[in-house]
């Protein structure tokens, strides 16, 4: 695709890495470190697992999709 403008590259191209991008977040549940992207106050979907532990792949709570339930704790940084 060519695009012709008088804009220089970096005002054009600015933004470009964020576009399709899903916020997520680190979650401790059970023990079990993972990466969740929020859908409200209380509940979030698994995008993947972080653990060392082979075990937590093969347990079906974890799957990457389901959704989780949790209580957010306000972190003291």
């Amino acid at each position: 695709m060519t695009h012709y403008t008088i804009l220089p590259m970096d005002a054009v191209l600015d933004g470009i890495e964020d576009v399709g991008r899903v916020r997520t977040v680190e979650l401790v549940v059970n023990g079990v470190t993972m990466e969740v992207q929020p859908i409200n106050q209380q509940q979030a979907s698994i995008v993947r697992l972080i653990s060392c532990n082979p075990q937590d792949f093969l347990n079906p709570r974890f799957a990457p999709g389901r959704l989780i339930e949790f209580q957010p704790v306000p972190s003291e940084d």
